[in-house]
């Protein structure tokens, strides 16, 4: 079996304006990145635009989220608006960020499905920090909630999990699983930093299992707290697939965070899920992208998170 990727151009028409982070050059940086023979392998698909994406969002999301969002998008015809002080929507906003709900609901489908042993999905806008009745940090939907639920309704996974290395904790992610013990939530994060969440004593049901670090903290504190607050619990969830928020953030030369993490660390937390998901989910992972803002750091994070997936899968 092989490694997918799936993408699309219309994520390079959401736009946030000049001089947001999360901006479409993001995509072209990692096109670059992706487009040297060594990805040749990699099976390239289009991100899905699919009838019934609303369907699983409110499996995740309310109804009220929903409509909100469409309304926004309904009435901006041809301006931008923000949601929040960095959330934007753009005229070309509302189908990136389905599109983007579809990338992961299509990861399922060809990882559970046995047609791909793994899948990344590089899209915008990310999702983690959308709550189930909130948009916010650069966040509408959540990518990796919905496609979590979507496992479980569509394809019978009983036990999903959802590891997050993005230098920001994923506030929402953790609020959408938050009372599930079927839904596992495991994050190393900076702190303080936005979105102020991610605090040891935040333990949801049990199931959920937060790694704050500390501005400064590079890969010995991390490989610490990612083995001892993440793996150790993730290898006793016994999930049936993983799902990876991949947030490039924690590079050492990110402009919104604080820790001193290199490619090196990428590809070790890589190795790290895929030890758990071969001993207990049949190697089955879906990763998505969240965070990275810094163009090279991000474009070779990337490049080595995906090059090894397809490692492990093959």
């Amino acid at each position: 079996m092989t490694t997918f990727l799936f993408s699309h151009p219309d994520f390079l028409n959401h736009d946030t304006g000049t001089g947001h982070p999360e901006r479409s050059d993001r995509m072209r940086a990692i096109d670059r990145a992706l487009a040297h023979e060594a990805y040749g392998p990699l099976q390239r698909r289009e991100a899905s635009l699919r009838d019934d994406d609303e369907v699983y969002i409110t499996q995740a999301h309310s109804q009220h989220h929903l409509a909100n969002m469409r309304e926004i998008a309904d009435r901006l015809g041809q301006t931008s608006t923000h949601i929040d002080g960095d959330t934007v929507m753009s005229p070309g906003t509302w189908i990136a960020a389905r599109r983007a709900v579809g990338a992961g609901l299509d990861a399922v489908d060809a990882v559970l499905s046995g047609s791909a042993a793994n899948a990344f999905c590089q899209v915008r806008p990310p999702g983690h920090h959308a709550e189930h009745d909130k948009a916010m940090g650069f966040c509408l939907f959540n990518n990796v909630a919905v496609a979590a639920h979507y496992a479980r309704s569509k394809h019978g996974a009983e036990r999903v999990a959802v590891i997050d290395f993005d230098v920001h904790h994923g506030n929402g992610t953790q609020e959408i699983f938050w009372a599930d013990k079927n839904l596992f939530y495991g994050s190393t994060h900076q702190m303080p930093l936005f979105p102020g969440t991610g605090a040891l004593k935040e333990t949801g049901v049990g199931n959920i299992f937060n790694a704050p670090l500390s501005a400064g903290d590079g890969r010995d504190r991390f490989e610490q707290a990612f083995s001892e607050r993440i793996i150790a619990p993730l290898d006793n969830f016994a999930p049936d697939v993983v799902i990876i928020s991949a947030g490039f953030d924690a590079h050492d030369r990110d402009p919104l965070g604080g820790l001193r993490l290199f490619e090196d660390d990428f590809v070790w937390a890589t190795e790290q899920i895929a030890g758990v998901a071969r001993r207990r989910a049949a190697g089955r992972i879906i990763s998505m992208l969240e965070g990275g803002y810094d163009l090279t750091g991000l474009a070779s994070s990337v490049a080595v998170h995906v090059k090894t997936l397809m490692e492990v899968g093959s």
